[in-house]
């Protein structure tokens, strides 16, 4: 079985530490998502990319979570921001309720080590994604340390790059250090 994040967590992935880790707005930045852009957030958990997102374009932001207590408090929280266009998603990574190539972005942080069903997970991903599309992936590390999910549920980078290309993305290497890895992927027009 994958690792979970368990919710009743929900406040350490909206914690100041994580915001110093993974900066929204720089990541969102090398993400490329401007106005107009359809984002996909998979495993959005209480929203800390979903509404960043969603203050730069006008148009849909899904968020995706298997938790709906999750859902709820990234409707709260865009509640609370004025946010009406963000739209969640009860379901898996591996079945996103979403029509064939429906979104120009998709982000999924620290998420993908969750699955057990990683290769159906890149397949829906490259699916709903329009050619051209850019995907962010932001994983932990394949190595030791006392921060974030046991070693034996990440994914090493190399392993997930082969998996991404394979698959029709073209595919750049973002070290994030000192516990993340970023690869940044764009659905190549022809596949």
């Amino acid at each position: 079985m994958a690792h979970r994040f368990d919710p009743r967590h929900a406040d350490k992935l909206l914690s100041a530490e994580r915001h110093a880790l993974l900066p929204p707005d720089t990541l969102l930045d090398l993400l490329d998502v401007q106005e107009g852009d359809v984002v996909l957030d998979l495993g959005a958990g209480p929203g800390f990319f979903t509404l960043p997102a969603a203050k730069r374009t006008n148009v849909p932001v899904y968020a995706l979570d298997i938790a709906q207590e999750m859902l709820m408090l990234t409707l709260e929280r865009a509640k609370a921001e004025g946010i009406t266009h963000i739209h969640p998603l009860h379901a898996e990574m591996h079945a996103i309720p979403l029509p064939d190539a429906s979104v120009t972005r998709v982000l999924a942080s620290t998420v993908l080590h969750e699955t057990n069903r990683l290769e159906e997970t890149l397949r829906e991903i490259r699916r709903v994604l329009m050619p051209r599309g850019r995907l962010m992936v932001i994983e932990w590390d394949a190595q030791a340390m006392a921060y974030g999910p046991p070693l034996h549920h990440r994914l090493p980078r190399k392993n997930l790059e082969e998996r991404l290309s394979s698959l029709g993305f073209s595919v750049e290497d973002h070290p994030w250090p000192p516990y993340y890895y970023i690869l940044l992927g764009e659905r190549r027009a022809s596949s």
